[in-house]
């Protein structure tokens, strides 16, 4: 079983999903309607108020998580927790809370993963489609065919925020509308031309609010009765016939919704207006289950993280024998290091493989480079936590090890950081490494072993050994070499 915990900025929700062969069935949900994104102040901190509404949420979530016995469990924040200034001083707070790791995902990884979490429900290998999602404080659209990814983007525009800018004292007027329709098109139209019907067969509506939008029309016999833009005008003028959030009285419509979906309408009629839909049809798959279905093949070793780390050292240009080579020796050293844990082994292996996507930039501190490419670069699959992780191991390949001393507190990080330092001495070098004639030790001191002829046969490596020995001085760890 899995869990898929979605920090959103409307709501928090919660799916536990049980695989049974082809498909994920939801055995559990929970959510808690907290509008993180209203509690935001005008500076963009989130208040105390709503910082204390999302730990007693996350408390009551950890209570459900501890009832199962889960293979592995994924909590990912969305735009609010992406924008507000002090999600850095919350989220360690947060995360002990829940008991889990909290990912700040961006934009575009959280439309790929709603994405999956469509296409897993449709089955339909062949089908153009476009994927909308509105939530509470960021759009994603998505084209794909079948399972496949070809374009996605996400749009600092949502439900709460638009309630918040053009209903924020309750009252709904044709004026107000007109205003929120237009600035929902302005945030699109510069985009628009992929997503336009000529692009995809089918449009599909992924998100709550969509969801929601959708059960009132039908449920009120509103236009068509389909989510169609004539449906969606239909509700606009009752909206506006009601005249104020408070007395909004549709079948099927909960009253603490009220508010965002009036936002959420505006937004979704800017979209169907600026990209020229006619009609989407609602699908009750998404984020959650996009990743529980990621958790899904991480467990079955078909991560999509070793694609896009392909795909990023394709894009630029990365002599893959040597990225390669790199790779396996410094996976293989950190093993002979004896780490705590196998938390870092993966991140190192990829490190190693995109160690000198920097050289695209220049052959001068290209290590530099690649670290600023690998921490700010979109690498479907990855989260930010991840790729700064990522970014450090590559800054620490060469040079002072200063640079990255913090980092370095935690002996496992140390010990990945020393096996991509001497995989790359050696790669540079051109030593032929035989590891099972190699000795490395790391605890209160390194200590080497290396074979002599190693080292005479290859003469800028006495050079790079004795430069290696003084970084690692400069930060207080001695390197002891053993020529034998």
């Amino acid at each position: 079983m899995f869990a898929a915990v979605d920090l959103g900025s409307n709501s928090f929700r919660l799916h536990i999903g049980k695989y049974n062969g082809d498909a994920i069935r939801v055995i559990k949900s929970a959510r808690d309607p907290i509008r993180l994104a209203a509690g935001l102040d005008a500076k963009g901190y989130l208040t105390e108020q709503a910082m204390q509404v999302a730990l007693d949420s996350l408390s009551r979530f950890r209570s459900i998580l501890a009832d199962y016995q889960l293979e592995a469990v994924r909590v990912v924040a969305t735009n609010t927790l992406r924008v507000a200034k002090n999600a850095a001083e919350f989220l360690p707070i947060a995360e002990q809370v829940i008991g889990y790791p909290i990912e700040i995902i961006s934009g575009e990884e959280e439309g790929r993963l709603i994405y999956m979490g469509v296409a897993s429900m449709l089955r339909l290998p062949n089908e153009k489609r476009l994927v909308l999602d509105i939530g509470g404080g960021s759009t994603e659209l998505i084209l794909g065919r079948g399972q496949q990814i070809e374009r996605v983007e996400s749009f600092g525009i949502g439900t709460v925020n638009q309630s918040l800018a053009f209903f924020a004292d309750g009252q709904i007027t044709a004026e107000a509308y007109d205003a929120a329709v237009l600035s929902a098109r302005s945030h699109f139209e510069d985009a628009a031309p992929p997503y336009r019907p000529q692009n995809w067969s089918h449009a599909y509506g992924s998100s709550g609010t969509i969801r929601a939008i959708a059960e009132t029309i039908e449920k009120n016999g509103l236009g068509d009765h389909r989510l169609s833009y004539t449906s969606l005008e239909a509700l606009r003028t009752r909206f506006v016939e009601f005249g104020h959030v408070s007395r909004i009285d549709l079948l099927g419509m909960k009253p603490e919704r009220a508010a965002v979906m009036v936002g959420g309408l505006a937004v979704l009629i800017g979209l169907m207006q600026e990209l020229g839909i006619e009609v989407i049809q609602p699908i009750e798959a998404g984020l959650r289950m996009g990743v529980m279905w990621d958790l899904q093949l991480r467990g079955t070793r078909l991560d999509r993280r070793d694609q896009s780390v392909h795909d990023f050292s394709q894009r630029f240009h990365v002599d893959q024998l040597r990225a390669s080579r790199v790779a396996e020796t410094a996976t293989s050293l950190f093993d002979m290091l004896k780490p705590s844990s196998d938390g870092l082994s993966q991140y190192l292996h990829w490190s190693a493989l995109l160690h000198e996507v920097g050289l695209v930039v220049s052959q001068s501190g290209y290590h530099k480079h690649a670290a600023y490419l690998i921490e700010n670069a979109d690498l479907s699959g990855f989260t930010t936590r991840e790729q700064r992780a990522m970014s450090m191991l590559i800054l620490g390949q060469k040079g002072n090890l200063r640079k990255i001393s913090d980092a370095l507190l935690d002996p496992d990080f140390s010990k990945a950081v020393l096996a991509l330092r001497l995989a790359v001495m050696f790669l540079h070098s051109r030593i032929e490494i035989d590891l099972d004639e190699l000795r490395l030790k790391m605890k209160s001191k390194i200590e080497l072993d290396i074979k002599r002829d190693w080292i005479e046969d290859h003469p800028t490596a006495t050079y790079w050994m004795t430069k290696e020995q003084d970084w690692w001085r400069e930060i207080g760890v001695e390197f002891a070499i053993r020529r034998t």
